[in-house]
C-alpha cells in the first residue's frame, strides 16, 4: 500500500451548498433563507438572550447579593486538634501545619479557633485567634503570637 493508493470512502466529503445560483439549482432567489424577516437580512443574527425586543429574562429578575473582593478567607484549625497532635512546649507555625498535612492549604492566613481543650504549653504563631482560643492557650501556660 502506498500513499497515492489511499482514497476516502464514498460520501466522506460533501460538496458545499451553493446558494443563490438561479432557480435551477433549487437554492436560488432567497438562498434558503425564507421570506423577509430579521434572519433573512444580511448580518441578521441576534445575540444570545435576545427576545425580540421584549424585556429579557436576565433584566426581569431582581439583583441578588454582592461579592466582597476585599474578603479574607482564613484557614481554620481548632485548639483541641493542636493539643492532640503536638507535644508540650512545641512551636506551632502555619508552615509546620502544612508540612504535617494538618491543613491542606493556607489561604489568606491561619486562624485558631477555641474548639476543644488545651492541656499542653504550646507556642502558636497565627494570623488570627478567636477570643476563646486565646484564653484557653494562655490558661494552659502557652503563648499566642500574632504574625
Amino acid at each position: 500500500m502506498k500513499l497515492d493508493d489511499l482514497k476516502l470512502d464514498e460520501g466522506a466529503r460533501m460538496k458545499p451548498k451553493r446558494v443563490g445560483r438561479g432557480p435551477g439549482s433549487g437554492h436560488g432567489k432567497t438562498s434558503t433563507r425564507g421570506h423577509k424577516g430579521q434572519k433573512a437580512r444580511s448580518g441578521g443574527k441576534v445575540r444570545p438572550g435576545f427576545e425580540g425586543g421584549q424585556m429579557p429574562l436576565q433584566r426581569r429578575l431582581p439583583k441578588v447579593g454582592f461579592k466582597n473582593f476585599n474578603r479574607k478567607v482564613y484557614t481554620v484549625v481548632n485548639t483541641g486538634k493542636l493539643n492532640e497532635l503536638f507535644d508540650d512546649g512545641d512551636l506551632i507555625e502555619p508552615r509546620i501545619l502544612l508540612e504535617r498535612g494538618i491543613i491542606k492549604k493556607l489561604n489568606d492566613g491561619l486562624k485558631v479557633l477555641g474548639v476543644g481543650d488545651v492541656s499542653k504549653k504550646l507556642t502558636i504563631k497565627a494570623n488570627k485567634f478567636s477570643r476563646k482560643a486565646r484564653e484557653k492557650i494562655e490558661a494552659a501556660g502557652g503563648k499566642v503570637e500574632v504574625i
